[in-house]
């Protein structure tokens, strides 16, 4: 393929349906069905999602915990505001990070958060700005980062977040993402716990959600796009029940673009996931092929970004703008505290089913 353009997977979105704030209820969220062969759409309510999963599915969720990662302090010396976002843990306390304004944070400025609670020295600058700084700090980090954190919202969510577990999952359990794997904000304990009682396996695999969220395609050339690095594990646990899922006929869902970029990354050229832990690049767009995923719940994504790619690799970019189309017509919530789409093969479900 030699050239696919960012402009094929722009939409207009009118800002009033970017959600602001999450729902009371998980579960109540809006949930479109996109039938990924014939391009068909139905529209339902989230918790509706246990109708459409079968037993002998897997469902795979990313367990990832989101950190408090964005700072607010000033450069010692002169007062002056900054932000730091936090990336990535390099080493020990040094940490790949976004700050603003960067230009004034070359390496030796120091910055102070929290009175001095927290203290930093900008290190390096690498990769397209980023700065690497060094946190010193009297006891755990953690505790630190949890007093003076704030949860790293996305830029178009201007409203405070009430409730900083709302941009958590509930399943969520290994601290290190920048930003929530937000297609698993709609289950509730109560949904999964129904969900498995059906006969469905649950799968967790952690991807650490960094840089790549907060990127947006700059290249018209989409090929020429480069996905940051992320750190990814799957146990012996998950693999063996993705594998299995897999040899028994079994659909495997994912949850969200980043359990599917984990086990695609995990899987070898024969689609059997490997356990392990690594960093992915994976950039999934038209054209690739699917190893282990078959069905994917995921929440409406921004125009030509790489979500949307990825979605569409899997429906079609046609179908795909065609559902946002209809999604905007009923104006479904976007973004992260937004509604849910999930993209299968209904008709071949629904015969399998009847099989059984």
């Amino acid at each position: 393929m030699a050239e696919l353009l960012k402009s094929d997977f722009y939409f207009d979105l009118p800002k009033e349906l970017i959600a602001q704030d999450p729902l009371e209820d998980r579960s109540a969220s809006r949930l479109l069905l996109l039938d990924k062969d014939t391009g068909a759409v139905s529209h339902h309510v989230f918790r509706d999602i246990v109708d459409y999963l079968y037993p002998g599915d897997c469902l795979v969720l990313n367990n990832t915990k989101v950190i408090p990662a964005r700072l607010l302090g000033e450069r010692e010396g002169t007062g002056a505001h900054v932000e730091v976002l936090l990336l990535k843990r390099r080493e020990g306390d040094v940490w790949e990070t976004l700050v603003k304004p960067g230009k004034k944070c070359r390496p030796g400025t120091r910055l102070l958060f929290g009175g001095g609670l927290l203290r930093a020295e900008v290190l390096e600058t690498v990769e397209e700005g980023n700065r690497l700084i060094h946190f010193e700090y009297e006891g755990i980090f953690e505790e630190v980062l949890d007093k003076l954190g704030e949860m790293p919202l996305p830029p178009y969510i201007t409203h405070k977040l009430q409730d900083k577990e709302r941009y958590q999952t509930v399943y969520a359990k290994y601290e290190g993402s920048a930003a929530a794997p937000t297609a698993g904000l709609h289950f509730t304990k109560e949904l999964l716990a129904e969900i498995e009682a059906k006969g469905v396996e649950i799968a967790y695999v952690t991807l650490h959600v960094g840089l790549g969220t907060f990127r947006p395609v700059k290249e018209e050339n989409v090929l020429q796009h480069h996905m940051h690095s992320e750190y990814y594990q799957v146990t012996e646990e998950a693999a063996e029940k993705i594998n299995r899922t897999k040899r028994s006929g079994g659909r495997i869902v994912c949850v969200g673009t980043t359990s599917c970029r984990t086990i695609e990354s995990a899987a070898d050229e024969n689609g059997i996931v490997q356990s392990g832990c690594d960093n992915t690049e994976i950039f999934i767009y038209p054209g690739y092929r699917f190893k282990v995923l078959d069905a994917l719940i995921t929440n409406f994504h921004l125009p030509e970004s790489t979500l949307v790619m990825l979605v569409s690799a899997l429906a079609g970019r046609e179908a795909v703008l065609s559902a946002y189309e209809e999604a905007v017509r009923e104006k479904y919530r976007f973004f992260s505290f937004g509604d849910a789409m999930f993209i299968a093969d209904f008709s071949q479900s629904e015969k399998d089913r009847n099989r059984k």
